[in-house]
C-alpha cells in the first residue's frame, strides 16, 4: 500500500520546450488520470529514480552527497531500493 504524501509546495515554474506530442501526451494522461498536468510530470520524473543505472552512476560521482541529499535517495542502495 502507497500511502499520499502532501505536494511539493516547493514547487518552482519552469521554462522547458517541449514537443507538440509531449504536451499532447501529458494533457491527455492528466484528463484520464484526474491530475494536474504539473502532477503527471512530477509523479513521472519521480519514476527516473526506479533506473538503476541512473543510481550507479550517481553512486561514481564524486562529491555525490549533495546530489543524494537532493534527489532523496538515502535509502538506495546498489540501485535497489530498500523495503
Amino acid at each position: 500500500m502507497k500511502f499520499i504524501t502532501p505536494k511539493n509546495h516547493n514547487a518552482e515554474k519552469v521554462d522547458w520546450l517541449i514537443s507538440e506530442r509531449a504536451r499532447s501526451i501529458v494533457k491527455n494522461y492528466a484528463e484520464y488520470t484526474e491530475h494536474s498536468e504539473s502532477e503527471v510530470i512530477n509523479l513521472f520524473l519521480l519514476n527516473l529514480l526506479d533506473d538503476a543505472d541512473f543510481i550507479v552512476w550517481i553512486e561514481k560521482k564524486r562529491n555525490n552527497r549533495r546530489v543524494v541529499k537532493q534527489l532523496g535517495i538515502e535509502d538506495l542502495v546498489g540501485g535497489e531500493k530498500i523495503s
